[in-house]
């Protein structure tokens, strides 16, 4: 029977010569952006909700014409349907704009970061933290998968 190694794979450990500053700012960076993976996330759920709001006033304006009130159905046509989000937005400009301008360049920066300072070497302080709380040998502290 082979047995493994137990601990991180090789793309998980720390390369010769990052310090723990180094390893804990990268960490941080990382943190950073994945909350802005959460804040994109959130804002394409505005993106869709109001995207599915702004199609439900369709049938909100046909009942109110059938009910009788034209004038409401009018109302809620000329002031709220297609209207924009923010002067001159609709929520896929805002998600594109947000893209463009923040999260795009930020992915990258992170990614130029990992690259450069860690040898493309992701995840590292979550590496060393996953090393450090794991017990040793316990069947569900496995350093990584297909050991044991």
């Amino acid at each position: 029977m082979q047995k493994h190694h137990d601990g991180p794979d090789r793309a998980h450990q720390r390369p010769e010569g990052l310090d723990d500053t180094l390893v804990e700012a990268l960490g941080s960076l990382s943190k950073a952006r994945e909350t802005t993976e959460r804040a994109r996330g959130h804002l394409y759920a505005f993106h869709q909700l109001t995207g599915t709001a702004d199609l439900e006033l369709d049938r909100a304006v046909a009942l109110l014409r059938e009910a009788g009130r034209p004038e409401w159905a009018d109302r809620v046509a000329a002031e709220i349907l297609g209207r924009n989000v923010i002067p001159g937005h609709w929520t896929f400009q805002v998600v594109e704009a947000y893209d463009d301008t923040y999260y795009e360049p930020f992915r990258a920066l992170e990614g130029a970061a990992v690259e450069q300072l860690a040898g493309g070497r992701r995840h590292l302080y979550e590496a060393e933290m996953k090393e450090a709380r794991r017990t040793t040998g316990h069947p569900d502290h496995t350093a990584r998968p297909g050991t044991h």
